[in-house]
């Protein structure tokens, strides 16, 4: 999926590629079909059979497979080590892209919203992102397990509440 937060890029992916496909009913249960299997698949497959497995004190992810790569792996010259060695660099340098750029463009999205309440406040969307941005990845520094306990409950609501809104508007139009 390469909207790649969980919790919001759907709705854009949605938006988006509704402006390309057009709004008639087989479109719109092709891209919703589309955006369902496909989260489902790398929620399921991905993240909760493979990457939350990994755990190196608290930290998950490709970082932690690679802090926990046996040394043959880590030093491999050739053959099938080397190749599992090179996915997992390209794996955490992937990440590492990802890392710098989805906190940025999904908290300025966010904040951008700002502008649908108010269009004078939208000058303060960057300004907000930046001041967002340095708090959470100064607390980020004490470990991704401390940052899931504070956004958990976060995301819980979040999930809570567009899933009662989805509902609500299908069922005053299930058309």
């Amino acid at each position: 999926v390469v909207f790649g937060d969980i919790g919001t890029s759907p709705l854009y992916a949605l938006k988006e590629t509704l402006h390309v496909s057009g709004t008639s009913p087989d479109a719109v249960y092709g891209v919703v079909s589309l955006i369902f299997w496909a989260l489902m698949l790398v929620v399921t497959v991905k993240y909760l059979l493979c990457v939350m497995r990994a755990d190196n004190h608290g930290e998950g992810g490709i970082l932690a497979l690679l802090a926990l790569l046996p040394e043959t792996v880590r030093t491999a010259t050739r053959g099938p080590k080397l190749l599992l060695l090179v996915v997992i660099l390209t794996g955490t340098a992937l990440l590492l892209g990802d890392g710098a750029l989805t906190p940025a463009i999904s908290v300025l999205s966010a904040t951008e919203g700002l502008a649908v309440i108010n269009p004078d406040l939208a000058r303060f969307a960057v300004p907000a992102t930046v001041v967002i941005l340095i708090i959470l990845f100064a607390v980020q520094s004490r470990g991704t397990h401390r940052i899931g306990q504070v956004f958990g409950p976060v995301m819980v609501v979040w999930f809570v509440t567009i899933g009662g809104l989805g509902a609500w508007h299908v069922l005053g139009d299930p058309g």
